[in-house]
């Protein structure tokens, strides 16, 4: 029996002219109940002529009031409060019609006067009722009928819009697996207060397990306003508790097109490590980046292609994503072409160490901003490989910063490191040489291009980047490889680190290294260890870690500033500039022209020792042997 029902409520959508029919059923049932009302259901008095008249003006009124504010369109089984106002709004202006119809009309002149300004009265009540009562009593039995009951016991973190949106897909789901007990609220004053029928508790009553509660499996997050600190306590409290933690994408995001659909997910950890919303100004970039001719180098990457990303939402004149990476950047343009596809931007397939072609691409066009993303970032990588990552990171820097002073641009934004401080790898002493030939560069005269160095890091979700490498090995079955118990790093996302780009591009006059904000340094040990919990699997049974010992060039901790620098303040909580000290442009040139000319001719170890003639403070384990070689 209920399978048919089912089947009947579930099946094809029935034409709204349907729908039409029955709301005119009603109005004239409504009618006739209305004349026995208003006449104390006494047949003796109840006049045929009256009622057939009252009939034929109360449909023509309310039919021509339906169909002007088409109250007969909705889907019955998914009727919302949208629909039933409309309903209202219809029967409304159709009783106010009728009833000045009345007052004007004194006589029985035609159809009017014919119908007891009470019994309109009544019939509208009754129709009201009626009407929404048939939408709703559709609505709940095909809920009924057709959703699935759930059979994992849930509650719902948050009271706001996007927990009752929550509810109502849970709710809406024919393939639903939830059972929802209760939504969580820690408000004050909320107590004995039910929403969708459903109580809403406080955290503790849930932490408790009393009760109904003592068989809780998941608890999803429908908050639109819930601080990062906040969240991890919840996943903490979920982890403990063997629950499993789900979210909602804020209705902003989702309408942002930062979440692509409104589907509850399992958290991740990119969820529990980033910060609160960082506010741009909104009004300094868009006075910045109206109108402007912008190339990105590096576009293909993980921070190039996010910049983009951030960029394409401003009125530019044209976006040039510049990269030597052809597959990575061929799926950028499809990405952009369907995500922004009358967006304006070029696509340059070119080696940023090739200065010719370089020159061409601006020569070709007037560029007034660059941001410099291209880099070698793999610290294992560079140091069995110094030539390319000297060649690739402080050559094509040098070729971008002079063809920019070259071509008169205005602005020239670096992407530089944490590891660029106190270098102990390849990868970054080599940026630590782009900083200073850049910072160098912008304290000489004889240019207008202010040059702006931002150093931040590690980024969340980057490519071959630690979180990606643990989920890869997650889904492998194990092990995680860790390379030390205490190794610590710092953790941004990629947006917020490219937010902060952005505000620090328009932040600087030229020559600062601007330092974000980087929170609190995260144990990778620790790191694992949550992802194997969030991935509901026990360490030591389902999965192992595996300690693999320090990589070269690898260090403990990082640092975002040397010991000798200072900071000083900006308007911006999470951007600082870094006192850093200042080089004589004429001898890093020099420096570098002969790090560069020298490529060719010299060993890789000789090429460190170049690096650490740059850069002082640069301590490689790789220096040892050749310094003893040399002596």
């Amino acid at each position: 029996m209920k399978r048919t029902i089912s089947k009947i409520l579930g099946g094809k959508i029935i034409s709204p002219w349907w729908i039409f029919a029955i709301d005119m059923l009603l109005v004239n049932s409504s009618l006739l109940m209305a004349f026995f009302l208003r006449l104390n259901v006494h047949l003796s008095e109840f006049s045929m002529w009256d009622f057939l008249k009252s009939t034929v003006l109360v449909s023509a009124t309310y039919a021509f009031s339906f169909l002007f504010f088409q109250a007969y369109r909705g889907v019955v089984r998914h009727t919302d409060l949208d629909e039933l106002r409309n309903m209202f709004t219809a029967s409304s202006v159709a009783l106010l019609f009728l009833l000045v119809a009345n007052s004007l009309v004194k006589s029985d002149w035609f159809l009017f006067g014919s119908t007891p300004r009470l019994v309109l009265i009544i019939h509208y009540l009754l129709l009201i009722f009626l009407s929404f009562g048939f939408r709703m009593v559709v609505k709940e039995a095909y809920n009924y009928f057709t959703c699935k009951k759930g059979f994992i016991n849930t509650v719902i973190v948050g009271t706001d819009d996007l927990a009752i949106i929550t509810m109502e897909a849970i709710k809406n789901n024919k393939e639903n697996e939830y059972n929802v007990l209760a939504f969580v609220n820690e408000k004050s004053g909320l107590k004995h207060v039910k929403l969708l029928s459903l109580p809403v508790i406080c955290w503790q009553e849930v932490i408790s397990g009393k009760g109904r509660f003592s068989k809780i499996e998941v608890v999803i997050l429908a908050e639109n306003n819930i601080g990062v600190d906040r969240k991890q306590q919840i996943a903490d409290t979920c982890l403990k508790q063997n629950w499993k933690f789900k979210v909602m994408p804020t209705a902003t995001n989702w309408l942002n097109g930062i979440s692509n659909n409104m589907q509850i997910r399992d958290v991740k950890i990119e969820d529990l490590l980033g910060r609160e919303e960082i506010r741009l100004s909104q009004k300094r970039l868009m006075d910045g980046l109206t109108g402007k001719n912008i190339l990105v180098t590096g576009a293909a990457g993980s921070i190039g292609s996010e910049i983009v990303r951030q960029l394409i939402r401003f009125p530019v004149q044209k976006l040039i994503l510049l990269d030597q990476a052809e597959s990575g950047l061929y799926d950028l343009q499809q990405e952009l072409l369907l995500t922004h596809y009358d967006a304006p931007f070029e696509i340059e397939l070119c080696d940023v160490v090739n200065r010719q072609r370089l020159r061409k691409v601006f020569e070709s066009r007037e560029i007034n901003i660059v941001f410099n993303a291209a880099a070698y970032k793999h610290v294992p990588m560079l140091e069995g490989a110094p030539y390319e990552g000297i060649s690739v990171n402080i050559g094509g820097t040098k070729n971008l910063a002079d063809l920019s002073t070259e071509f008169g641009v205005e602005k020239f934004i670096m992407v530089s490191t944490d590891k660029a401080v106190n270098p102990t790898n390849v990868m970054g002493a080599t940026k630590r040489v782009c900083e200073m030939y850049v910072q160098s560069l912008a304290l000489a005269k004889g240019h207008k291009t202010s040059f702006i160095t931002t150093r931040f890091g590690n980024v969340l979700g980057s490519n071959g980047s630690v979180v990606p490498l643990f989920k890869k090995q997650i889904k492998q079955g194990g092990p995680l490889t860790v390379t030390h118990r205490e190794i610590t790093r710092y953790f941004m996302t990629i947006p917020e680190a490219c937010q902060l780009l952005l505000e620090a591009a328009f932040m600087g006059k030229g020559g600062e290294i601007f330092v974000f904000d980087m929170g609190q340094p995260i144990k990778i040990d620790e790191l694992a260890r949550r992802m194997i919990k969030l991935a509901g699997l026990q360490l030591g049974e389902d999965i192992h870690i595996r300690y693999t010992g320090l990589r070269p060039g690898e260090k403990l901790y990082e640092e975002l500033l040397a010991s000798a620098e200072n900071c000083l303040p900006t308007y911006h909580d999470k951007i600082m500039i870094g006192k850093v000290r200042s080089c004589d442009f004429l001898i890093v040139r020099n420096m570098v022209s002969d790090l560069l000319e020298t490529l060719n001719f010299i060993s890789d170890k000789m090429l460190i020792v170049k690096l650490k003639e740059l850069v002082p403070e640069f301590e490689s384990n790789q220096l040892v042997p050749v310094i003893k070689q040399i002596d």
